[in-house]
């Protein structure tokens, strides 16, 4: 693998790019946008609905254990992006990190693969949204609330940045609200006080639920390995910090700061809601015919616990969509700039939004959103695959990036003391977390239901790197010489 050196000196103080020049995106959020957006991008449907799978399979103690190493390796990986995200404060920025310290075709690659992501999840939210709709407009079809979820969407992203990081903001806080919600009930609960609860049904004492009959991992080590690659799935969307750099006011002090207590908000809020749901449902009881949430505020007697836990899902999954759409834009407004896309899509308008970059995005969800109707065995299927296998890939992609940035940075006689956030204990921190990344995805192969994501996503992997070689590396050699 071939480095190549940043574009700006890697010894020049990271704060000098915290200014824009004119005509480039407005840093208009602060850290209290980037803390928001990043718990919105992982808070969502799969921790509402897809917690009580990882409970059956793991079992209430394996499944503590398995969101526990998914959020170390967050840690690891966070802290990597930090260091990256001072230095290069731009929109787009894995783009960026690969391009500027591994070579510019993993760049590519990782900018495709996080775009393709996002656009995959649009139409899974928008599809999702509609059909929950249903449970209050039966009468209504799903198609009209994707539209109008799709619209909506749209139109708080095409506003301003600001606009953007603030609805983002208060959709993230209504489903924070109900873990903390789920969080302090339930712990009430199984510690005794319930007073709302039906007072003939027994509830569970503390952690009385962990012992099962069938061991402390009833499905062996197989049912946590499987359920460690969902933590790290789950946590997918963290990352979105650094997305978010290069339109935060001050980022050398606002992206360490939004890390920091990200990474600890995220620790503190899936630990202990995996551990409240555990205790409070048998692990043999838990699935996916109902929210766990549901479950859990119904036995401890929440008035509307159904229609409550409603709104708080269609509310994650409009913040999802609405935080794809935002990291898609940027992501191709970045590739543009690079010279890698076509350049119309790095336009700005008035608002300093890239217009165009928003439209394309939007129209790859809208063509995701029909491929699930119309080819869901088929296209979706290949694009779902890859989205899977993108999600640990770019990680992959920040801590290999903050590896190559730091040696680069040390050689040519950079002052690490001066770095505004320095990823701790280098190099051993960015090689753990590149390591265990590696290791979620070798278990993926041993994994029946999920091995489609290397069938699929090995092969886009190597298609982008072959048609950045043709297209752009070639047209670069004859612009050398």
């Amino acid at each position: 693998m071939t480095t190549s050196l940043p574009t700006e000196s890697p010894s020049a103080p990271a704060t000098a790019t915290d200014h824009p020049p004119q005509g480039t995106l407005r840093r208009s959020m602060t850290s209290r946008h980037l803390v928001m957006i990043a718990m919105g991008g992982v808070i969502g449907s799969g921790l509402f609905l897809s917690s009580g799978y990882t409970i059956s399979q793991a079992g209430p103690l394996g499944a503590v254990l398995s969101y526990l190493v998914g959020s170390f390796v967050v840690y690891l990986v966070m802290t990597c992006l930090g260091e990256l995200a001072c230095a290069y404060p731009v929109s787009g920025a894995f783009h960026i990190y690969a391009s500027r310290s591994i070579n510019p075709a993993t760049g590519f690659t990782t900018a495709w693969l996080y775009w393709l992501t996002w656009a995959v999840a649009l139409g899974s939210e928008f599809t999702a949204c509609g059909l929950l709709m249903q449970r209050w407009f039966p009468s209504v079809s799903v198609w009209v609330w994707c539209v109008v979820c799709a619209a909506v969407v749209f139109s708080v992203n095409a506003i301003s940045a600001r606009v953007f990081g603030e609805t983002e903001y208060w959709f993230s806080l209504i489903k924070v609200a109900a873990v903390v919600a789920l969080i302090v009930l339930g712990g009430a609960a199984i510690a005794g006080f319930h007073p709302l609860a039906d007072h003939g049904q027994a509830l569970p004492h503390l952690f009385e639920n962990f012992n099962t009959p069938d061991g402390l991992f009833p499905h062996g080590l197989s049912g946590v390995m499987v359920t460690v690659l969902a933590a790290f799935y789950a946590f997918s969307g963290s990352e979105l910090i650094g997305v978010a750099a290069g339109e935060t006011d001050e980022p050398s002090k606002a992206v360490p700061k939004a890390l920091r207590v990200t990474v600890v908000r995220l620790l503190v809020f899936f630990a202990g809601a995996i551990t409240v749901i555990a205790a409070m449902i048998p692990y043999d009881k838990v699935g996916l015919d109902e929210s766990p949430f549901v479950t859990v505020f119904t036995t401890i007697g929440i008035p509307y616990a159904a229609d409550v836990m409603n709104f708080v899902i269609i509310t994650a999954l409009l913040s999802a969509g609405n935080s794809g759409l935002y990291s898609c834009a940027r992501m191709l407004f970045s590739l543009a700039e690079e010279g890698q896309a076509p350049q119309m899509l790095r336009r700005l308008n008035s608002r300093q939004i890239p217009m165009a970059a928003l439209v394309v995005s939007m129209l790859g969800g809208i063509a995701s959103l029909l491929s699930s109707v119309v080819a869901a065995q088929t296209v979706y299927l290949v694009l779902v695959s890859i989205a899977g296998f993108a999600a640990v890939a770019v990680w992959m992609s920040i801590a290999a990036s903050q590896f190559f940035h730091r040696r680069a940075f040390l050689r040519d006689g950079g002052d690490v003391q001066a770095l505004p956030y320095r990823t701790p204990f280098y190099p051993a921190v960015p090689v753990l977390a590149f390591v265990l990344c590696l290791a979620a995805l070798v278990g993926v192969a041993l994994d029946p239901t999920q091995v489609a994501a290397l069938y699929f996503g090995v092969p886009f992997v190597a298609a982008c790197y072959l048609y950045y070689y043709l297209r752009y590396s070639r047209r670069r050699s004859g612009t050398a010489s």
